[in-house]
C-alpha cells in the first residue's frame, strides 16, 4: 500500500509551481507538501506565506518530512541540499542535471551508503520517462545505442531556422519571447544541458560514469544560413543530438553535436520544444519515445511520477553497473562530419582522415568526412572563435577505419568549457 508522503520542497519557481498544480490536481495520488523552502523575501507568491521558509534547515532536520524535493537553478547549492539530506536519511527527488552529472558519483555512493532512495526522472527530457525505461524495461537487455534530442529550447530554435526559415538569432529571440529559452541561453545553446542529461543516461544504459569536463559539447551558436541552406538541399533537418555508444566490451563514447537527420531518422519529425529518445537495444531494436521537454506541466509530471514510485519504496537499482563494472568512458573514435570552415588552415586543424565531399565557392567551404572525436575536441575553442560549424552527417561512429589508421589509443582528455 503506498505511504502518504510528507513533501519538503525547495524551489517554487516555474517546475515547482508545476509540481504543486499537478499534486494538487492529481486522482491517484495524494503527498502534502508541508514546507516550501525559497531565496528571495520580498517575491509575491500564489500560496499562504506561513507555507514558505528561508531556512533550509527548517525542512531538512524536521523529521516528520519523508522526501525532499529540490528544484532550485543553483547546482552547487542543490548538492549541498540532496547530499546533506541523503546523509540524514532522507528521500530525494531532484530534476537538477546539471547537479547530478556532475556528482553522478557521490550521489550514486550516498544513496548505498545510506540506504536511501535519489529520484531523478525529471533531470533527463523533461516528460519522457526514459530513466525509468532504462531501468525497468532494458534491464537485462544490452543497450547498443543512446541518442535523441533532449533539450527543448534548441529544438525549438532549429525547427524555426528550417521551417520559418528564420536566422539562428531570430528564433532565439521568439524562443525567449515564448519562454522556452533563458535571457543567457548558453546552458542550452552550446550543448551544456544536453551533455549532462546524457552523463546521467549512461549510467542507466550502460553504467559507466563520465565526467562532464571529459565530454565533448558543441551546440548551434555558430549556425549559419549557408548551413541552413546545405540542409535544405540535402533534405535534412538539424537537430542538436547527444549520441552514447557502445564501442566494444568495456568502452562506451559520448559526445554532443549538431547532427544533420533525413527523413528516415524518427527525430525528423521531433519539432519545436519537444523530445525524443531513441533507445537501441540488442534484441528489441530501436524503441523511440517522444513528449514534451519544456514547461513547468511536463517536468513538474516526472517529479510527481518520482515522488509517487517513493510512496511504493521504488529505487534505482543501476544494473548496468553491476553488469558491466569494467566498462569505461573513451573519447578515441571516428565520426562522419560536415564542417563548414573560412580558410585552409581550419580544414587542417582537425586532419581529416577522410574527406568524401568537398565544396569551395566565394565565401561558403565545406567538407564532409571522416575525423578524429579528439581533434574536435582539442579544436572546440577555435572552431567556437572562428564561428566555424561541425555537425553530425550519418550513424558512423567507429573505432578503426577501413584505411586503419587508428591506433585505438586510449584517451582522457579535459576539455574548456
Amino acid at each position: 500500500m503506498a505511504k502518504n508522503l510528507k513533501i519538503g520542497l525547495f524551489g517554487f519557481g516555474c517546475v515547482g509551481q508545476g509540481l504543486y498544480h499537478v499534486l494538487k490536481n492529481s486522482k491517484g495520488f495524494k503527498a502534502d507538501i508541508v514546507k516550501i523552502a525559497v531565496k528571495n523575501k520580498t517575491k509575491q507568491r500564489p500560496l499562504d506565506k506561513s507555507v514558505f521558509t528561508f531556512d533550509k534547515y527548517e525542512i531538512l532536520d524536521n523529521p516528520e518530512i519523508d522526501v525532499i524535493v529540490e528544484l532550485i537553478d543553483d547546482a552547487a547549492e542543490a548538492f549541498n541540499i540532496v547530499s546533506y539530506a541523503l546523509s540524514k536519511g532522507k528521500h530525494v527527488v531532484t530534476a537538477n542535471k546539471k547537479m547530478v552529472a556532475q556528482h553522478l558519483q557521490e550521489l550514486f555512493d550516498l544513496q548505498h551508503k545510506n540506504n536511501v532512495s535519489l529520484l531523478y526522472e525529471a533531470s533527463s527530457c523533461g516528460s519522457i520517462p526514459i530513466i525509468r525505461t532504462l531501468e525497468e524495461y532494458f534491464d537485462n537487455e544490452q543497450v547498443e545505442k543512446l541518442s535523441g534530442i533532449f533539450n527543448g529550447t534548441t529544438n525549438y530554435i532549429l525547427t524555426k531556422t528550417i521551417s520559418e526559415k528564420l536566422s539562428y538569432a531570430d528564433a532565439l529571440k521568439q524562443a525567449q519571447e515564448k519562454g522556452f529559452a533563458e535571457s543567457d541561453p548558453t546552458n542550452d545553446v552550446e550543448g551544456f544541458d544536453a551533455k549532462y542529461k546524457a552523463i546521467i543516461l549512461a549510467l542507466h544504459a550502460f553504467g559507466v560514469f563520465a565526467k562532464p569536463e571529459e565530454v565533448l559539447n558543441i551546440g548551434i551558436t555558430t549556425l549559419h544560413t549557408n548551413d541552413i541552406t546545405y540542409a535544405n538541399e540535402k533534405n535534412y533537418k538539424i537537430k542538436l543530438v547527444p549520441t552514447v555508444k557502445k564501442l566494444n566490451d568495456n568502452q562506451v563514447s559520448i559526445f554532443v553535436l549538431p547532427k544533420y537527420v533525413n527523413a528516415d531518422n524518427h527525430l525528423y519529425s521531433v519539432d519545436n520544444e519537444f523530445n525524443g529518445v531513441i533507445v537501441d537495444g540488442e534484441f528489441s531494436g530501436e524503441q523511440f519515445l517522444k513528449g514534451k521537454g519544456a514547461g513547468g506541466h511536463p517536468t513538474g509530471a516526472a517529479v510527481l511520477s518520482d515522488i509517487s514510485a517513493l510512496s511504493y519504496g521504488y529505487k534505482y537499482e543501476y544494473k548496468k553497473q553491476h553488469q558491466n563494472p569494467d566498462l569505461e568512458f573513451t573519447n578515441d573514435v571516428f565520426i562522419k562530419i560536415y564542417f563548414r570552415y573560412n580558410r585552409l588552415i581550419d580544414l587542417e586543424k582537425l586532419n581529416f582522415e577522410e574527406i568524401t565531399e568537398r565544396y569551395s565557392g566565394g565565401n561558403y567551404n565545406y567538407v564532409v568526412g571522416y575525423v578524429a572525436l579528439e581533434n574536435i575536441i582539442n579544436n572546440k575553442d577555435y572552431i567556437l572563435k572562428n564561428n566555424l560549424f561541425v555537425a553530425l552527417v550519418g550513424e558512423e561512429i567507429q573505432q578503426t577505419l577501413k584505411n586503419g589508421k587508428s591506433e585505438n589509443k586510449k584517451v582522457s582528455l579535459s576539455i574548456n568549457a
